[in-house]
């Protein structure tokens, strides 16, 4: 698709670096430094051209030294033609590829190939550059991200030859018995001398040929190749940049915990990876966080290899406090899910961890935000063994959180007597939901599992009971398995569906509300929220349907398919609590909430689905999740009629233009660029990646 016009939006951060120490600037700084230098990995992981299309607008820059205007009569072109490249080049950048990062569509330049090609004409490198990549620039096809076809395709996957889903998953297996994570890896197919080689690309700064492990595979008949050293150039610059980061560490908890990056990105360890993050989860304070590494599976089509993540942000002590006040109280809040028993557990029954120790949960400000997009917070480490050993963390963005309270925002799918009051509320429901999503929706549940052969994280002699059969518990995880493992491709959304409903089942909990300020005295009363909540749901489960691809029957985005979930079951299931009108002949959608039915159907139904979700998430009960969750996020009938109208009214994408630092002698100074697309392609041109 065309890249369609979107609002840019200043990731402030000036005010909050500036009220730091000398030595927290330089600590900032030098992990800015590393964050930006793993740009690279992603374009790598996003696209085979993607590298190449950035080598092409970073050399126009240059070559017009950010004076694009000059471009209109120095290449004979409009100042519309102009500022549809701007366009595509600010978008490019800020979703790191030429596939939007929410959605993974593709998206192309809105001029033609011969306005491209005298915009190139500037000069002979950045004609030679645009050569390189022109082709699969302006190609609509592959037009999203999946398994590799003819029409989708995964850089997870890269190579001339097509690799099948069964090949990866006989590769997965073979991993799985050799102890081997995937999270850091590609996986490339060959044909050497007539036989089948898989590559198994780790990413590592090392390139130790010698010691890369083969491993014969029956089915297909094949040979598993360990390779090290994917993005081996850009891990160098990573590591070095860590180095310097480490002499203005805080204390030796950080600079152990910086170590042990290095020696993972260096060697491509995992384990060691393992261990930063043991001490990353204890680190609980610092003024300013980070998180580094291969991260999340959302964009891998079979859903266990992690894009490159380099975030560095600053801690907002004042809403912290806030949010402190909410973890403290967790134990309490979870004893009121569905799974609760009374008596046992604390309260919390025997699908919880015995203690839940509250976790940290810091506001912050992000200062580099190198990712294929800037989500608003994050649960981690998403290891689950360390989660409930070591503990784990909550981040929310403030800086990325405050764009959602934009007057401007259209609003479509509400009734014109609520939209003054939805658009008072939904910024708040989005930043109390988002809080809860992170603590209490990805901090529950106990995986019941088999740790090595014969030793249970249970009582395998007398299993807990299953409420939803009210039988004892019949499946669990075996060694080696884990929940992304077990569930494959549902995975990641009906994760983040289980974390969404736990924050909308807790939303009409007043003590909850009355944490962040929300009372029925307030001027945004609690009944406000609760009750626009409901419509929230409605409005992100209709704009979900914007991410579906009815072609290939795919979801593009796992936490829109678990948006487009929670509307469908409360449809279905709700009792009347909440409605779409469809109006054919003006082609428009109208959310409708019965509010007298929030708390008499509502709660109970997001109860009904949450319970199954946490509990099958629990058990290992894959099959049943996707018997459930497949049909639920099909969208056929009078859905697919739904998603043409919204597919009609595009939701606004956002760009964000984000500072650099900069040394200027022994002081770290914040350098801010304009709002606009010159400013984004400014400030990308100036981290010199």
């Amino acid at each position: 698709m065309s890249n369609q016009e979107t609002t840019t939006h200043q990731l402030a951060i000036k005010e909050v670096f500036d009220s730091l120490s000398q030595q927290e600037k330089l600590y900032a700084h030098h992990l800015s430094r590393a964050a930006w230098q793993g740009s690279r990995i992603i374009l790598r992981q996003v696209s085979p051209e993607a590298n190449g299309i950035f080598d092409f607008l970073m050399s126009m820059y240059q070559a017009c030294d950010g004076q694009w205007k000059d471009l209109i009569e120095r290449c004979e072109i409009g100042a519309e033609e102009l500022h549809a490249f701007l366009e595509y080049a600010a978008l490019f950048l800020c979703n790191l590829g030429n596939y939007y990062g929410e959605g993974d569509q593709k998206f192309v330049p809105g001029v033609s190939e011969e306005t491209l090609r005298k915009i190139a004409n500037i000069s002979p490198s950045t004609s030679q550059a645009l050569e390189k990549v022109i082709g699969p620039m302006i190609s609509e096809l592959p037009h999203s991200i999946g398994f590799p076809s003819d029409t989708e395709q995964s850089s997870y996957y890269p190579g001339d030859e097509i690799i099948s889903r069964e090949e990866i998953a006989a590769v997965s297996e073979i991993m799985g018995k050799q102890l081997i994570e995937p999270e850091n890896t590609r996986l490339r197919k060959i044909i050497e001398n007539g036989q089948t080689i898989f590559e198994l690309l780790q990413a590592s700064s090392e390139k130790d040929k010698t010691a890369e492990p083969e491993y014969i595979m029956n089915s297909p008949e094949a040979v598993l190749r360990v390779v090290k050293g994917d993005h081996a150039e850009e891990l160098a610059a990573i590591c070095s940049s860590l180095s310097e980061t480490i002499k203005y560490a805080a204390d030796e908890k950080q600079a152990t915990m910086l170590s042990y990056y290095i020696k993972s990105f260096q060697t491509g360890s995992l384990e060691a990876y393992r261990e930063s993050q043991k001490i990353w989860v204890t680190d609980t304070d610092p003024v300013v966080e980070s998180i580094f590494g291969f991260v999340e599976q959302y964009r891998d089509p079979f859903g266990v290899r992690s894009e490159w993540e380099g975030i560095v942000s600053i801690a907002d002590a004042g809403e912290t406090e806030k949010l402190k006040q909410c973890s403290e109280r967790s134990t309490e809040f979870i004893s009121r899910l569905p799974w609760a028993v009374e008596g046992q557990n604390s309260g919390k029954g025997p699908f919880e961890k015995s203690l839940f120790e509250a976790p940290a949960f810091t506001s912050s400000h992000a200062l580099a935000f190198c990712c294929c997009f800037i989500y608003e917070a994050a649960n981690l480490p998403n290891y689950n063994d360390i989660r409930e050993t070591c503990g784990f963390k909550n981040l929310v963005y403030a800086n990325r959180m405050s764009a959602n309270n934009n007057p401007a925002t259209p609003c479509y799918y509400v009734d014109p007597s609520e939209v003054h009051r939805f658009k008072e509320c939904t910024h708040i429901v989005r930043f109390v939901s988002t809080a809860i999503h992170e603590l209490l929706g990805h901090g529950t549940g106990k995986l019941m599992s088999e740790t090595s052969p014969g030793t249970y994280n249970f009582d395998n002699s007398n299993p807990p009971i299953n409420p939803l059969t009210n039988r004892p518990i019949e499946s669990w995880y075996l060694p080696g398995q884990t929940f992304y493992s077990v569930f494959g491709k549902i995975a990641t959304s009906a994760e983040e569906c289980r974390a969404n409903l736990v924050a909308y089942y807790l939303m009409d909990e007043k003590d909850l509300l009355s944490i962040f300020g929300y009372t029925d005295s307030s001027y945004v009363t609690a009944d406000d929220l609760i009750y626009n909540t409901y419509l929230q749901i409605g409005v992100e489960g209709l704009q979900a349907l914007e991410f579906y691809n009815i072609q290939t029957q795919a979801w593009g985005e796992a936490h829109k398919r678990g948006h487009f979930a929670l509307l469908k079951w409360l449809l279905i299931d709700g009792g009347g609590v909440m409605s779409v009108d469809y109006d054919r002949d003006n082609k428009n959608l109208t959310v409708r909430v019965d509010r007298s039915k929030v708390l008499t159907h509502g709660k109970p139904s997001l109860g009904r689905f949450l319970c199954r979700l946490h509990i099958w998430r629990c058990v290992a009960d894959a099959k049943s999740c996707a018997d459930l969750y497949e049909p639920l996020t099909t969208v056929d009938g009078a859905y697919e009629e739904w998603r043409q109208v919204v597919c009609s009214k595009p939701t606004p994408r956002w760009k964000f233009v984000q500072a650099n630092t900069v040394l200027e002698g022994q002081e770290v100074v914040v350098k801010v660029y304009e709002e606009n697309n010159e400013g984004i392609i400014r400030s990308w041109a100036e981290r010199g990646i």
